[in-house]
């Protein structure tokens, strides 16, 4: 980040779709917010007062296919994973998400179409210096052949993702980089949620992906891609799920500076990997200010060689 301050939105912008677990329309406004509110979800009813839910670890009640943040009353907003991507992404440190659905909006299946509208509402610095959770040693998380990591950092924001599925389409993809606005924007932003024509029945029969439609999900058959478009890259799945990775790890409550890496991760391991870390206060500081030498785009490998990294034991 070139900024030291944090920073809010300019002004209210409102974006209106359907959720693709429960196909449900809603209405998504995002307003400025003061230095040091976070990110705020505010669910509004008809016939009873808002209810409001700040992001944080505790905030955290299911991670299976989404992100559902509640309370103890329960559920307040499910799949909030796109939009806390394209916050953390961008830089935007505070903000007021009103949502008067119970799930936010899938759009295109992307986080560009946020990207779009926190453009159009503008970005604004605020007169307190960013502070950020400083990774002091390796967290790491192993379920099965899967693991995530996060570990010391002082470059910036590092991801380093890599996935592996048994179809032909796919099989085993990386994304690597550092993450700032310039390399979310071009490389993550655009990337769509996946999924495989075998499971829609069984997803469905279970409650999930009612909204799903080949307008907001790469869809894939034993043959290849269903979507008449085809892919926005010849990766996106990976960097799909570098994309939810970084709304996934703002449950941290504040933007890190650590190096993330996962094999065959997703929304469940990300989160355990956020709560391993912040239940271990020695794993961990809360600085100001960026560390310096942090550049736009640097060292960004994309595509890099398959067998680049794999679960050490």
């Amino acid at each position: 980040m070139k900024s030291e301050m944090q920073t809010t939105l300019s002004g209210p912008v409102s974006l209106r779709g359907v959720g693709v677990h429960g196909g449900v329309e809603a209405t998504l406004t995002f307003k400025p917010a003061p230095a040091d509110s976070g990110i705020v979800f505010s669910r509004t009813f008809a016939d009873q007062a808002p209810r409001r839910i700040s992001v944080s670890r505790q905030s955290v009640q299911a991670t299976d296919l989404a992100t559902v943040l509640g309370d103890r009353s329960g559920a307040v907003v499910s799949t909030v994973e796109h939009a806390l991507a394209a916050f953390a992404g961008l830089g935007v440190d505070n903000a007021e998400v009103e949502i008067d659905g119970p799930e936010v909006p899938i759009l295109d299946g992307s986080a560009a179409p946020i990207v779009e509208a926190v453009d159009r509402a503008g970005v604004t610095a605020l007169g307190a210096r960013r502070k950020y959770l400083k990774v002091l040693k390796p967290v790491r998380v192993e379920n099965g052949a899967s693991f995530g990591e996060l570990s010391p950092y002082d470059a910036g924001f590092r991801l380093e993702v890599e996935i592996e599925f048994d179809h032909a389409f796919i099989g085993r993809q990386r994304f690597a980089g550092n993450v700032t606005p310039a390399v979310f924007r071009r490389e993550l932003s655009a990337a769509r949620t996946f999924g495989f024509l075998k499971d829609v029945e069984r997803l469905r029969a279970a409650g999930y992906a009612r909204g799903a439609s080949l307008d907001n999900t790469v869809c894939l058959d034993t043959d290849g891609v269903l979507n008449a478009e085809g892919l926005r890259f010849t990766d996106e799945f990976v960097r799909h799920k570098a994309l939810d990775a970084v709304g996934d790890l703002a449950l941290a409550g504040l933007p890190l500076l650590a190096r993330y890496r996962s094999f065959r991760g997703g929304h469940k391991l990300n989160y355990q990997v956020v709560d391993a870390l912040l239940a271990d206060r020695s794993a961990f500081t809360v600085v100001e200010a960026p560390a310096r030498g942090r550049r736009e785009g640097a060292e960004l490998v994309v595509g890099a060689p398959v067998l680049a990294f794999a679960p050490e034991r």
